[in-house]
């Protein structure tokens, strides 16, 4: 009986290794984390817009995969894009690229289910306003400041038609980023 696994030509080797070192396995590694948070970030957009998971889990759930691109982009060099990356390895993932190159936040929290602008400017201000309080109070604690910046950051990408490099946007974000790092 044949074995529908190919055999190697030279069948005294045992394994066949895949790397050289721990640099190199680590930077595989890398690789393949970003794949996986491309394509499953492909798959949570095809079953949002089917409707077959909720708004509550779609939300959690991308908000959870940018954050884990934006790390796993960082891994990937300076010396290759995520667009080439996807290149290379025949990713065919418009929503994936989209969600997480072009807009960055959750559809959810891009487009408010109410329509209302004004509802929308409104929180953004009151999200504004209680970020200063707390840092003029000296409330510098990160655990005390992180809330109010991400519920600001939030309100932010709610307001529709605000492109993704919106100067109050990128200062929020980098806060954000500071912030995280000081946990």
């Amino acid at each position: 009986m044949t074995s529908r696994w190919p055999t190697a030509l030279d069948q005294s080797l045992s394994t066949i290794d895949l790397y050289e070192s721990h640099t190199e396995r680590k930077h595989y590694d890398n690789r393949a984390n970003l794949y996986a948070i491309i394509m499953a970030t492909e798959h949570l957009e095809r079953a949002y817009a089917q409707d077959c998971v909720t708004n509550a889990e779609y939300t959690t759930e991308c908000n959870k995969l940018i954050s884990q691109f934006k790390i796993a982009e960082s891994a990937l060099g300076k010396n290759e894009s995520t667009e080439s990356f996807m290149k290379n390895y025949q990713m065919d993932c418009p929503r994936a690229v989209n969600r997480l190159l072009i807009m960055g936040v959750p559809e959810s929290l891009r487009s408010s289910d109410d329509g209302d602008r004004a509802l929308t400017v409104a929180t953004t201000v009151a999200n504004f306003i209680t970020a200063m309080d707390v840092l003029k109070l000296e409330q510098l604690d990160v655990d005390v400041l992180l809330p109010h910046l991400i519920d600001l950051r939030n309100s932010l990408v709610q307001i529709s038609g605000t492109p993704k490099d919106w100067g109050p946007m990128q200062k929020v974000e980098n806060w954000l980023v500071k912030l995280n790092f000081m946990r």
